[in-house]
C-alpha cells in the first residue's frame, strides 16, 4: 500500500498504517495495540502530540460548550479512559451525562477507575460496542465526540452515518483527529519527529515500538481536513466546517444534524 492519504472515497478500512490487510482484518489488529498501550494511554498521547493534545482537547469541549443542565446527553465514542467525558461532564457543572463508548475493554476498564477515583461515576456510562454499530436508538444524543479515535475505525464512512442516527435533531459532531500539517518546515520538523523519534519513544516506555509505528502511519494515511469535511458531508451532516490546531498537526471538525 502507498503511504499516500486516502480520499473521500474510502481506503481505511483495508489500511493498518502503510500495510494493507484483508477486508475484516484490521479491527482485530487495532484492538490489539490498545490492549498493549491502554495503561499507558496518556503518555502515549504526550509522546504522539509532543504534549498538545491536552490543550487541543480543551479547545474541543470549549466548542462544544456544553448545557450546565440535567438532560444534556453526550456519547463520546473511542474514549474509553474517559478523558473527554471527564471534561464534558466538569464543563456542564457536573450536569451532562457521557456516554463512553469503545470497543475496546482494557481502555474502558481504565476509564471506569478514573471516574470512581473522580467520584463521576454517576455521569457516565460505560459502554463495550463498535462504532459502526451503535447500540442505541436514533436520536438518543445532543452531541457525539471522538478525539483520535476516527482513524482507527475501518469503515469510517459507516461510524459517521451511525453518529448521525444516533444524535437528536439539532445535534452536534465533534471530531478531533491527528490531520494534514499546512505549514512550511513545520510538516518536515513533525514527519522527522513522527517517523524516526515516536517509535523509539514507545519502545522506551512500553518495551514495544510496533503499537507507535503503526498509529503513526495510521495518521499519514488518514484523509486530509478538506476530504474528511467532505466525509461528513456525506453522511448527512450540514454546517460542516474545520479548525486547525498547531498547523494542522490536529484538526477539529464539526457537523450539524438539522
Amino acid at each position: 500500500m502507498s503511504e499516500s492519504r486516502t480520499s473521500a472515497d474510502g481506503g481505511m478500512e483495508t489500511s493498518y498504517g502503510f500495510r494493507k490487510v484483508a477486508d475484516g482484518e484490521k479491527q482485530g489488529l487495532v484492538n490489539q495495540v490498545f490492549h498493549k498501550v491502554a495503561k499507558r494511554y496518556d503518555i502515549m498521547n504526550d509522546v504522539m502530540s509532543m504534549g498538545m493534545h491536552r490543550a487541543w482537547k480543551d479547545a474541543m469541549i470549549s466548542a462544544l460548550n456544553p448545557r450546565k443542565e440535567p438532560g444534556y446527553k453526550v456519547l463520546d465514542v473511542a474514549g474509553g479512559t474517559g478523558d473527554i467525558a471527564f471534561r464534558i461532564v466538569e464543563a456542564s457543572g457536573r450536569q451532562a451525562h457521557a456516554t463512553v463508548l469503545d470497543i475496546n475493554g482494557s481502555m474502558l476498564g481504565i476509564g471506569a477507575e478514573r471516574a470512581e477515583k473522580k467520584k463521576l461515576s454517576s455521569n457516565l456510562t460505560f459502554v463495550e460496542a463498535n462504532a459502526e454499530e451503535l447500540p442505541f436508538e436514533a436520536g438518543s444524543f445532543d452531541a457525539y465526540t471522538i478525539a483520535f479515535g476516527i482513524r482507527n475505525v475501518p469503515r469510517i464512512d459507516v461510524a459517521l452515518s451511525e453518529a448521525y442516527r444516533v444524535l437528536k435533531r439539532g445535534g452536534r459532531l465533534l471530531v478531533l483527529e491527528f490531520s494534514e500539517v499546512e505549514m512550511p518546515l513545520l510538516d518536515k520538523i513533525y514527519d522527522a519527529w513522527s517517523f524516526n523519534a515516536i517509535p523509539q519513544f514507545g519502545k522506551a516506555i512500553t518495551g514495544d515500538a510496533e503499537p507507535y509505528q503503526y498509529l503513526v502511519e495510521s495518521i499519514r494515511k488518514f484523509p486530509n481536513q478538506e476530504n474528511f469535511a467532505a466525509m461528513i458531508r456525506q453522511a448527512g451532516f450540514s454546517r460542516v466546517t474545520y479548525t486547525n490546531y498547531t498547523g494542522g498537526i490536529a484538526a477539529l471538525h464539526s457537523g450539524w444534524k438539522l
